[in-house]
């Protein structure tokens, strides 16, 4: 499968006192562009909520390897995986488009719930992740 990538830039107030972008700051990159991405898969994370299904991350492995600062442009690397028959993973990169270098590695890996709180895979999440 061809990765999802998402384009982005860094804004001002991302920035911490260093003048790079706030350790904390590339969670909720990586968490846009994992929204995007179940999105561009025909998954709508808002509707799946609404019905009872929620999405929820389990862990988080990010390896840091470079920093951003205002104003760089960067994409970000999305790719599926399914490590266990009621967790999925996402494989994420974060590359600063103007040297192409990475910037930082992630391994997110997360479950759906249904409204009783029980894992549950449902059928269009099952459709993005598939088992091998």
């Amino acid at each position: 499968m061809k990765p999802f990538r998402l384009q982005f830039k860094v804004r001002d107030y991302e920035c911490d006192m260093q003048g790079i972008v706030n350790n904390g700051v590339y969670f909720n990159y990586l968490e846009h562009a994992r929204h995007e991405f179940l999105l561009d898969q025909g998954v709508n994370f808002a509707e799946l909520t609404a019905a009872g299904i929620h999405l929820v991350v389990v862990k988080a492995e990010l390896d840091y390897k470079a920093s951003l600062t205002s104003g760089d442009e960067f994409y970000i690397e999305v790719l599926p995986e399914r490590p266990s028959k009621v967790r999925f993973a996402f494989r994420q990169t974060i590359v600063r488009l103007s040297d192409n270098k990475p910037v930082l590695t992630a391994l997110i890996t997360g479950t759906s719930l249904n409204a009783s709180g029980r894992p549950y895979i449902h059928s269009d999440v099952d459709k993005v992740f598939p088992q091998t």
